[in-house]
């Protein structure tokens, strides 16, 4: 390997390495359920990412980016979507028990599991 790529290639690696460890620190900050790591964690994980872009942008530009390199940003995309899915899951469960916790003041217009309706007693009453 030339020197002159080798500097580079430890920058992006020292970047792209840090940035794998924000990740891990943030999925298990999101396993344990930990509002404030996870919100650390995440500010953690930007000042990793905005630290990494530069090297990364100067090493896709020199041609410095390694097979395996390429690998690990690969892997790090993945964790990020897999924790982006997790949140999304995350949040639907608590919107579902919101709801049950505090239905919507809205009528609703159907029938109940007993057959019965539910619908407004006022339903399709002219008044004058």
């Amino acid at each position: 390997m030339m020197s002159g790529s080798a500097a580079p290639s430890t920058g992006i690696d020292a970047g792209v390495g840090e940035v794998e460890s924000r990740l891990l620190a943030l999925g298990e900050a999101l396993r344990l359920h930990r509002a404030e790591a996870v919100e650390a964690e995440a500010a953690e994980l930007q000042r990793a990412l905005a630290a990494a872009i530069g090297p990364l942008l100067r090493g896709t530009s020199a041609g410095a980016l390694s097979p395996q390199l390429r690998q690990r940003l690969a892997l790090a995309s993945g964790h990020v979507a897999t924790q982006r899915e997790s949140l999304a899951r995350a949040s639907a469960a608590v919107d579902r028990a919101i709801d049950v916790l505090l239905p919507s003041a809205a009528p609703r217009v159907g029938y109940s599991a007993a057959g019965g309706s539910e619908r407004p007693s006022n339903s399709g009453l002219v008044r004058a």
